[in-house]
């Protein structure tokens, strides 16, 4: 039972995590679920050879239960895409494994967690490697950062003011420094009970007080004087249209006579701006006569103006974007999607590897270009700048907030979900998107194909949902809302330096591995060192 125990820990994290997140959300189970796999890690006996497979082995159990627990919803669009998606982030775990072992591999006794300074230092050097995995995870090849441990706490208003400081960086080195402290707590519980001494667990005292300060932190902005804002009232319309028609030309006159009928519901209520879905026409508003002309006679009858998600062949490349129609039609601005999702909107190597491709098959047979310009969208109706984002755009809080710092007021997303059917994918997209807005004080609108079309404030509160009787957001309808627009919003500290928490987190902890090896191999050398020994004669 000795030898399972730590792989059954290692189990037992992955499946915690993997309750954190829908469709489970049982999201306070994240600051507990890492206790199980750091005692596997810290606490039970080691193996007496290759240990260090071990360590890699523990942690990689607990990636590959959680991922394949968080991202099952990818199974509605590719098989192989999920079982590869899972195999490989799995590796992020294990790597924090050996990082997390490293720390204590110098330790020379048990007893050393006795000491309050002792665990601050393991846990602090441990939460910021974890800290920095999920930020390489989200920018090394494929970039998928989608659910670090702080889009847990999505719904926790006040905790999550901080990631305007940090990001969600921020909010994932607490959640992981909680796990690691409550950890290495019942550790020195059990010693010091062992001996019959109690201490002062200042390093417990600590780890409670990062994480209420980070709470206070967060009702002082949530009760700070609001700024100057313009309301914008906007018509989000969800057309709901199925996958296996959105882009059949046989289906293409239907499908603009959907959106047409809608918005023609729209235009009736006078709105500011009125919001179609990413890759909303079949065909390239700018680039099909019939697609624009049904477009431009909505835009005369109205005086809002429309933001329509298409794509849109040009001479420089062939783009997903967004068009925002402004002057009854007589406008046009575009942006082109920047953030390209692999395997989504293009296939890497396809030319020098056209197996890969092969693979991929159908779904996607052509590559998009991704765009290179940051443009801000400027409303007519309203003098209003929009950060335009597409599809998992609003998962890149890099991306989200250079459209602040040139001057976007609110952003705006079109998106479509329903290439992952009914599923928590969906669910997960919005938690991830929560966080641009805490993090640049803007606030969001949100169209939706099929998924989760909404508005969230400046706080990241889901202040309005697109919902049918039953609760579920996967219909057919229109999102009629008003949103507080900051005139002239602050840039926030993350707006200005971005992850520089991570890249903290990073540096810190390239130094703390450096010196832990450094260590190990002196250690491993002197223990290895031959000395002379006195010799005496047989008598």
């Amino acid at each position: 039972m000795s030898c399972a125990l730590p792989w059954l820990l290692a189990l037992l994290s992955g499946f915690l995590l993997g309750l954190s997140y829908p469709p489970f959300g049982l999201s306070d189970l994240c600051w507990v679920a890492l206790i199980p796999l750091v005692w596997a890690l810290w606490f039970c006996p080691s193996a007496k050879r290759r240990d260090w497979l071990r360590t890699a082995g523990l942690g990689y159990t607990s990636g590959l239960v959680f991922f394949a627990m968080s991202a099952h919803w990818l199974t509605s669009l590719t098989w192989p895409g999920y079982v590869l998606l899972v195999f490989y982030f799995a590796i992020y775990f294990g790597a924090w494994s050996l990082f997390a072992k490293a720390l204590i591999a110098v330790s020379t006794s048990e007893d050393c967690w006795l000491g309050s300074l002792h665990n601050l230092h393991r846990c602090i050097l441990a939460s910021c490697a974890w800290v920095t995995l999920e930020y390489l995870r989200g920018i090394i090849f494929p970039a998928f950062g989608w659910n670090g441990l702080g889009i847990t706490q999505h719904a926790n208003i006040a905790l999550i003011q901080i990631a305007d400081v940090t990001g969600i960086g921020g909010i994932s080195f607490l959640i992981a420094m909680t796990n690691l402290m409550l950890a290495a707590t019942i550790k020195r519980l059990q010693l010091e009970l062992r001996r019959g001494a109690r201490r002062a667990h200042y390093d417990f005292a600590i780890t409670i007080a990062l994480v209420a300060l980070a709470w206070t932190y967060g009702v002082r902005q949530l009760f700070r004087a609001e700024p100057a804002s313009e309301p914008l009232s906007f018509a989000a319309v969800q057309g709901n249209v199925p996958q296996n028609i959105r882009n059949d030309p046989d289906f293409e006159i239907q499908v603009l006579e959907t959106l047409k009928n809608q918005t023609l519901q729209a235009i009736a209520m006078s709105p500011d701006l009125i919001l179609w879905p990413e890759s909303s026409t079949p065909s390239p508003l700018l680039g099909n006569q019939f697609t624009w002309d049904l477009v431009r006679v909505l835009a005369e009858q109205s005086t809002s103006d429309f933001l329509i998600g298409t794509t849109h062949w040009g001479s420089g490349g062939d783009y997903n974007s967004i068009a925002l129609l402004t002057k009854q039609g007589k406008e046009a601005q575009l942006y082109h999607k920047m953030h390209l999702v692999p395997f989504g909107e293009y296939v890497p190597l396809r030319k020098e590897f056209p197996l890969i491709a092969k693979i991929v098959g159908d779904l996607v047979p052509d590559d998009f270009d991704a765009g290179k310009e940051f443009t801000v969208l400027e409303l007519h109706a309203k003098p209003i700048k929009l950060g335009p984002l597409v599809c998992f755009e609003d998962t890149v809080a890099d991306l989200a907030r250079h459209f602040v710092l040139l001057g976007a007021q609110s952003f705006a997303v079109v998106t479509n979900d329903g290439w992952f059917l009914k599923s928590a994918g969906s669910v997960q997209h919005l938690h991830n998107a929560i966080f641009r807005c805490v993090e640049n004080k803007i606030p969001m609108i949100r169209a939706a194909n099929s998924g989760v079309t909404c508005a969230i404030d400046r706080f990241g509160v889901v202040r309005e949902v697109l919902r049918d009787a039953s609760g579920s957001t996967f219909l057919q309808g229109i999102l009629f809302s008003k949103i507080a627009v900051p005139t002239s919003p602050q840039p926030t500290f993350f707006t200005r330096y971005g992850e520089i928490f991570s890249i903290s987190c990073l540096v810190i902890s390239l130094l703390a591995l450096a010196i832990s090896l450094m260590q190990m191999r002196k250690n491993k050398k002197s223990s290895c060192s031959i000395h002379p020994e006195t010799k005496t004669s047989a008598p």
